[in-house]
């Protein structure tokens, strides 16, 4: 699955997707050579991811980051491992005080909740298709599509995934393939086309020509 390294998992198929996007696509051919040795990281367990995923959605890298390290610090100990019963044990109040929506606060508390009561099969992921994964994931209140796809990218590091829900990539395919012209998900689709198989890795790269601090 990947390298674990002092700061995090690297997956092993980086640099083959780094070489082929290259060969592939003239953004690309520009892009991965500006970032240097930035590499997708995993460093976070599965509660943790989808609750980062859950307070990132619709706001910038910047953002999202402030945002979790207040929550986190609320909770204590690690900001890369949360623990579900942790959550479950704040005031409401104590995590809108932490700048988090009401909408958010509640399904941090319901995902909390589907893993206490073991409604997740964590241990069986390995073994499943992304599209299953994702069926799993968006039965759980507050978890759509796009929190599904995120999970994939960042924590089970699944090579292939482009989501399309992700205001950020349209925009970042909008200047980097259209001149700034908006873009349709249609013609998002087609430029990750030449993408495949490793539409994940070309995602973060265009998450990063729109702000330099890597995506986690």
């Amino acid at each position: 699955m990947g390298r674990t390294s002092a700061t995090g998992v690297t997956p092993d198929y980086w640099d083959e997707a780094c070489r082929h996007l290259v060969k592939r696509d003239r953004v690309m051919k520009k892009l991965i050579p500006a970032f240097g040795e930035a590499r997708l990281q995993s460093r976070s367990d599965a509660f943790t991811t989808l609750a980062r995923s859950i307070i990132g959605q619709q706001i910038s890298v910047k953002t999202a980051q402030a945002a979790w390290e207040k929550f986190s610090g609320l909770i204590g100990g690690s900001a890369n491992r949360v623990q579900p019963a942790a959550v479950l044990a704040l005031p409401d109040g104590a995590l809108r005080a932490a700048g988090l929506s009401a909408r958010k606060v509640d399904y941090l508390c319901d995902l909390a909740q589907n893993f206490e009561a073991g409604k997740v099969h964590v241990r069986q992921w390995a073994q499943m298709e992304d599209e299953a994964i994702i069926d799993e994931l968006v039965a759980i209140r507050g978890i759509g599509r796009w929190t599904a796809e995120m999970f994939l990218i960042f924590h089970l590091m699944r090579p292939n995934v482009m989501p399309l829900d992700d205001p950020r990539l349209l925009k970042g395919i909008s200047e980097n393939y259209f001149s700034g012209e908006p873009v349709s998900r249609a013609e998002a689709r087609e430029v990750g086309d030449a993408w495949s198989p490793y539409r994940s890795v070309a995602t973060w790269y265009i998450w990063r020509s729109l702000d330099p601090l890597p995506v986690e």
